[in-house]
């Protein structure tokens, strides 16, 4: 199969479970792109999580075009958001012809609380995937368990909490660094 053609159909079948927003394509995305296909790693992934947190956009978008890019290059990237976007294009564009007719009836009011219900399992089942290869130690943990309450507590930006706990990481390496350099001084 054509590469471009496999990136745009592997990224609209993650598309189409657009009903919870980016967070709950995550363990979709996991699947698909590390699992199935070997795009990415888990620890790439990951990243591509952060990152795409911290950009404009839906955070699924986001990635995709970060695992497109890495994958085919710009066209590659270009492919693979289309590809994500255009599942909701048509769904969003058929819901908003029919919803408005629909919106009271009882029966989709309970159908949306369901689904309601499984965004918040498999955003969940995507936490747990990604606690297992991120939070690997105290350290991770301790950062862990302060950016939940700052973001539970405090409704701090997830942006903010990211690039804090980027600068973090990399003073915390730093000073693993000098302490080796320092201990091989002494040596």
């Amino acid at each position: 199969m054509n590469v471009y053609l496999d990136l745009f159909l592997t990224f609209a079948r993650v598309g189409v479970c657009t009903f919870g927003g980016g967070y709950a394509m995550l363990p979709i995305l996991q699947r698909e792109v590390v699992e199935k296909k070997g795009w990415a790693t888990d620890a790439e992934l990951t990243d591509y999580y952060a990152i795409g947190q911290c950009t404009p956009g839906v955070i699924a978008v986001n990635t995709a075009t970060f695992i497109g890019h890495k994958y085919k290059g710009i066209l590659g990237g270009i492919v693979a958001t289309l590809g994500m976007v255009f599942p909701s294009l048509v769904i969003i564009s058929v819901i908003a012809a029919f919803l408005q007719n629909f919106a009271d009836n009882v029966y989709v009011i309970h159908a949306f609380n369901g689904i309601r219900a499984c965004v918040c399992v498999l955003i969940f089942n995507a936490v747990m995937k990604l606690r297992k290869s991120t939070v690997i130690d105290m350290t991770t943990a301790v950062i862990f368990l302060v950016v939940f309450l700052l973001s539970a507590i405090w409704g701090l930006s997830p942006a903010i909490l990211v690039l804090v706990c980027g600068v973090i990481g990399l003073a915390l390496k730093l000073m693993q660094e000098r302490r080796g350099q320092k201990g091989g001084d002494e040596a």
